[in-house]
């Protein structure tokens, strides 16, 4: 469960982070980092190319910066899984909301 999400920081089970995550099932991958940092590719996911997830919910950012690319997109299609992209706080809510077995978020913090 996510606590809070504030620009730049989110707290999760009580842990706060200021780095952007991934949350697969639960489990929280610190760190997360993309070799363009407001650009998304498929083989950026990480752990979340080894779950079985059938949704995947990504934080854009708290401006809605992040943009997700057309690989993840088709990955997403391909797997038949759920994507949803919204505004990191947005993607706290429905990662709130919805979050359990089959679930990931991949979240940037800032921007």
């Amino acid at each position: 469960m996510i606590d809070s999400y504030d620009f730049g920081k989110i707290v999760i089970d009580g842990k706060e982070y200021t780095e952007d995550v991934i949350i697969v099932e639960g489990k929280v991958y610190p760190n997360w980092r993309r070799k363009q940092s407001h650009f998304l590719l498929k083989t950026e996911l990480g752990p979340i190319l080894k779950a079985k997830i059938h949704t995947l919910i990504i934080g854009i950012g708290h401006n809605g910066v992040l943009r997700v690319g057309g690989d993840v997109k088709e990955y997403c299609r391909m797997n038949e899984i759920n994507l949803i992209e919204l505004r990191s706080m947005d993607a706290v809510d429905k990662y709130n909301e919805i979050a359990g077995e089959g679930v990931a978020l991949a979240i940037h913090l800032t921007c």
